[in-house]
C-alpha cells in the first residue's frame, strides 16, 4: 500500500498522520519529506521525535553524511528516524534533489529494517561458539 499524503507544517497535524499510519494503518515504513531545515516551520523532527519509541540515529547519520559530500550546508539538516509499533519512520529533507541523495544513501538499510521489526529477519550476529 502506498499513501501520499501533504500535511501543514504543524507539529500536531503531523505527528497525529504518523500515529495514523503506524497504529491504524499499520504501514512498514514512512517517508516524510521536508520540514527538516532550521525555519521557524520546520517541526518534522519534533513530531516524529514526540511519536517514536526509540530513535536509529545512524539513519540520519548516513543521510548527512552523503549528502553533505555535494552540499557543505547540508550538515544543517535535522533529519529523524525512529520506530513507532511496528513501522519505521524516516525524515527526509524537503528539496527533491536532497530527498533522494538521503534515500539513497539508507535504501539499502530499510528492508532490513523492515523485516526486523516485523519479526521475520534472522539475527545479523550469530552466536559465535568459544574458540578451544
Amino acid at each position: 500500500m502506498v499513501e501520499i499524503l501533504v500535511v501543514p507544517d504543524e507539529k500536531d497535524d503531523i505527528a497525529w498522520n504518523l500515529t495514523r499510519l503506524a497504529d491504524n494503518v499499520r504501514v512498514d515504513l514512512v517517508l516524510t519529506t521536508g520540514g527538516t531545515g532550521l525555519a521557524e516551520r520546520d517541526v518534522t523532527p519534533e513530531a516524529t521525535r514526540s511519536v517514536v519509541s526509540v530513535e536509529l540515529p545512524g539513519l540520519p547519520e548516513a543521510m548527512r553524511a552523503a549528502s553533505r559530500a555535494a552540499l557543505p550546508s547540508a550538515m544543517l539538516s535535522r533529519q529523524v528516524a525512529g520506530v513507532r509499533g511496528k513501522t519505521l519512520v524516516v525524515n527526509l529533507p524537503g528539496s527533491p534533489r536532497g530527498a533522494v541523495e538521503c534515500l539513497e544513501a539508507v535504501a539499502a538499510a530499510l528492508p532490513h529494517a523492515v523485516a526486523m521489526l516485523r519479526g521475520e529477519a534472522p539475527d545479523a550476529h550469530p552466536v559465535r561458539e568459544p574458540r578451544a
